[in-house]
């Protein structure tokens, strides 16, 4: 399979496969694109929950995505997991150096098991500089309740949550509302000129693990090869709907989803 574009994920790692940078690179590469990596972060996780997070070095995130854009210069950047203050500090100046415009930042702040994986200065500090610099972010209901004091219970508070969300800088917002009560999924997406409202199938699940990161890294894969925001949107979230409707139930917590659920195997084998 030749890849189609490069894209360089920016995020930590899940020791457990199913989220985070892991779950990056599996859909990049099962997208067909060439996946690159800045660990921002190394956790000690599994279905259940998360044991310990150890941050990398601000200095060596910086290295590893200036190093690497120099030698190799992706089509799209994906942001996930920025877990203090001072990462985010050295994002920001490798995104000054490394200058892409396809910029997908998805604001990790709880895992799926309710554990917190960003502090207050960190949400302050990404409110206040990194969001303006991505060309789309992509929280869910939790996140977008942090990042804007509003609760949300419906798709009419995510349209005005993500509008507070543009006057902040985003140039474009996708609020996902899979945390909300209704028997379909709507996933919003919001600028200055538009609101366009993606109505898909919600799985009866737990098997849900690592969703966020991976429709982030699909969107941001359809980006890099040249696809419009609405079609890759559009398509990003159908792959990660053909994802969790694999049901893979693996572990005994929220289990992860099905990556490779886009490849064709052709050869058989015994």
């Amino acid at each position: 399979m030749k890849s189609k574009s490069k894209v360089l994920i920016i995020a930590g790692s899940d020791s457990s496969g199913g989220a985070g940078i892991q779950a990056d690179i599996k859909t990049v590469t099962s997208l067909g694109s060439y996946a690159m990596t800045a660990i921002t972060a190394v956790t000690a996780q599994n279905t259940t929950g998360v044991n310990s997070i150890v941050s990398i070095n601000p200095k060596e995130i910086f290295k590893q995505i200036v190093f690497t854009c120099k030698d190799i210069r992706p089509d799209a950047i994906k942001i996930g997991m920025l877990h203090s203050s001072s990462v985010i500090k050295a994002v920001i100046l490798a995104l000054e150096k490394v200058k892409v415009s396809k910029i997908v930042l998805d604001p990790v702040m709880i895992a799926k098991g309710g554990a917190k994986l960003i502090n207050d200065s960190a949400i302050h500090i990404l409110k206040k500089s990194l969001i303006k610099r991505a060309f789309l972010i992509t929280p869910n209901i939790p996140e977008a309740e942090v990042l804007t004091k509003v609760k949300i219970k419906n798709s009419k508070d995510m349209i005005r949550a993500a509008h507070i969300l543009v006057k902040l800088g985003a140039k474009n917002v996708l609020i996902k509302g899979g945390h909300l009560k209704s028997k379909f999924m709507q996933d919003i997406l919001v600028n200055k000129k538009t609101i366009k409202v993606f109505k898909s199938k919600k799985f009866s699940t737990k098997n849900t693990h690592g969703t966020g990161c991976t429709l982030s890294s699909a969107i941001a894969t359809f980006l890099s090869c040249g696809k419009l925001l609405n079609n890759s949107c559009e398509l990003g979230i159908k792959y990660v709907n053909e994802a969790i409707g694999s049901n893979l139930n693996y572990g005994k917590g929220h289990g992860p989803v099905n990556h490779l659920n886009s490849l064709i195997i052709k050869k058989k084998y015994k």
